[in-house]
């Protein structure tokens, strides 16, 4: 039992957590964002930053519930917490080419926006504007 103790304070320096105030352009230094505001994404979800570092291949742990603390808004899309492994056992990093927390939080913040849900969310806008349209049509042909 006291060989697992020893080791569960390492495992919580080789993982990182990451919020997504960290990286949301919304907020200021003091509300908690970490990165220059002009490479921060717009309100980034803890979901996102789990996918573009699973996809990097970071060993990534979602933790739903978990709060920022500095995070006055409860809604569902502030939630969130990622734990990342950054190091490996021996305090080399997972992957050499992010061997900071912060190189890491870049990393995210300038990949999120590329994300298929951000790039999509774009695209939708406009197909629903030509749905509207197409609906309009639809109506008058009724009338007729």
């Amino acid at each position: 039992a006291g060989a697992a103790t020893a080791a569960s304070p390492a495992d919580k320096e080789r993982f990182i957590c990451i919020y997504p105030a960290y990286l949301n352009n919304k907020k200021t230094i003091a509300e908690g964002r970490r990165i220059p505001i002009d490479k921060a994404v717009e309100n980034p979800t803890s979901t996102e930053i789990q996918d573009v570092c699973a996809a990097v291949g970071f060993n990534v742990l979602l933790e739903k519930n978990k709060m920022y603390p500095r995070e006055w808004n409860r809604d569902m899309q502030y939630r969130g917490r990622v734990r990342i492994q950054l190091k490996q056992d021996d305090g080399n990093p997972c992957l050499p080419q992010f061997p900071t927390r912060k190189s890491v939080m870049l990393y995210a913040a300038e990949t999120i926006p590329k994300l298929k849900t951000r790039t999509q969310k774009m695209g939708g806008s406009d197909q629903s504007l030509q749905q509207g349209e197409g609906g309009k049509k639809g109506k008058g042909k009724k009338k007729k």
